[in-house]
């Protein structure tokens, strides 16, 4: 029997190291009193850019074309925005006895959130599925967040918490809802320079998105909310992020084929269907939750790289699987259709 073959190096993603570092610094170095509120006004402003940045560069007629294949799109979201928070719901059973309400809170949050557009695409393209569908469901999903991750949490998570404060709606629409859309607007001036200078504006983003983390982190030692939790607790967490994560991968994957979608489709599903996108949910936790977030997102960055590691292992495995005989049936009639006919010679009489 064939031995499974694994990745000889399983993805620690840097930038996961950078965010732990990030979260051991607002540990050691909180900011505090007058630092506290320069570093809350810079979070502010980062949040801002990152959604106009995003505005900026999803390109509005690459969406309008990816409209096409909308059943597989549908699917996505429906994962995304639907199977994740019903998950997510049916595990407020594990309060208390697993999950602390704060920690809860968090992992509800986590399966709101919308879902991945980079690492989607690129486990897409190693397992051979549908890339153009793979770069239209994110961008899709990363769009309907804006405004459904937001409702859903004012929803779901202010309902538990006996109501949604005003205030951060408001807080919703002014640091990302405008910001987005402004970025919409300015897209037909400004896009050939987001294009020309991609990789500078990722160290943007990614420290944009540090800053964030580091002022959450900051608020929430200066709360005192790390005594709520202990490594039990944490151990816990681990578990049901485990369950849920298999749990998406086995429906999407499963879902997709009674749904009847192709192998590449089915690949695309799963990929984009399961994952969480952490550069779009540290900001908007920071929004939503004040001086909760830094707790509110631990069940999301645990969750993040936790996906990173098991779907790159799926991934290759899925690059390794023969394609399906159907396929190399369809490849072999297209081939008879181009060719020429063979002309063979009469056969010779006896």
């Amino acid at each position: 029997m064939r031995r499974p073959h694994l990745p000889a190096r399983l993805p620690l993603d840097p930038y996961i190291l950078a965010l732990l570092g990030t979260v051991g610094l607002a540990a050691l170095l909180p900011a505090r009193g007058a630092a506290a509120s320069v570093a809350g006004g810079a979070s502010t402003a980062a949040v801002a850019l990152l959604f106009f940045l995003y505005g900026a560069r999803l390109s509005t007629r690459e969406a309008l074309e990816g409209l096409r294949h909308w059943r597989l799109h549908l699917t996505v979201l429906a994962c995304t925005f639907l199977l994740f928070p019903l998950l997510g719901l049916a595990a407020r059973g594990l309060v208390p006895g697993l999950l602390t309400p704060p920690l809860y809170a968090g992992l509800l949050f986590l399966c709101l959130v919308p879902s991945t557009v980079q690492s989607s695409i690129a486990f897409t393209s190693i397992a051979r599925g549908n890339v153009p569908a793979a770069i239209c469901a994110g961008s899709f999903s990363s769009l309907a967040g804006i405004v459904l991750t937001p409702l859903l949490a004012a929803a779901l998570i202010g309902a538990d918490a006996g109501g949604f404060p005003l205030d951060s709606l408001l807080k919703i629409t002014l640091q990302l809802l405008l910001p987005f859309l402004l970025g919409q607007a300015l897209r037909r001036w400004i896009g050939g320079f987001l294009v020309r200078h991609k990789q500078v504006l990722g160290y943007v983003d990614r420290g944009s998105i540090l800053l964030v983390v580091y002022a959450a982190f900051s608020v929430g030692v200066a709360a005192g909310i790390w005594h709520q939790v202990s490594l039990p607790r944490l151990g816990a967490l681990l578990v049901v992020e485990a369950v849920l994560l298999a749990v998406m991968l086995l429906a999407t994957w499963y879902g997709a084929a009674r749904l009847g979608f192709g192998r590449a489709d089915r690949i695309t599903i799963q990929f984009a269907g399961s994952k969480k996108s952490l550069a779009a949910g540290l900001p908007m936790a920071s929004v939503l939750f004040g001086a909760q977030a830094g707790l509110a997102v631990l069940p999301l960055m645990l969750f993040h790289q936790m996906q990173l590691m098991v779907c790159a292992v799926i991934a290759r495995r899925r690059a390794r699987d023969p394609e399906p005989e159907h396929a190399a049936e369809r490849g072999a009639d297209r081939v008879a259709e181009v060719s020429p006919p063979t002309q063979h010679p009469a056969p010779r009489g006896r």
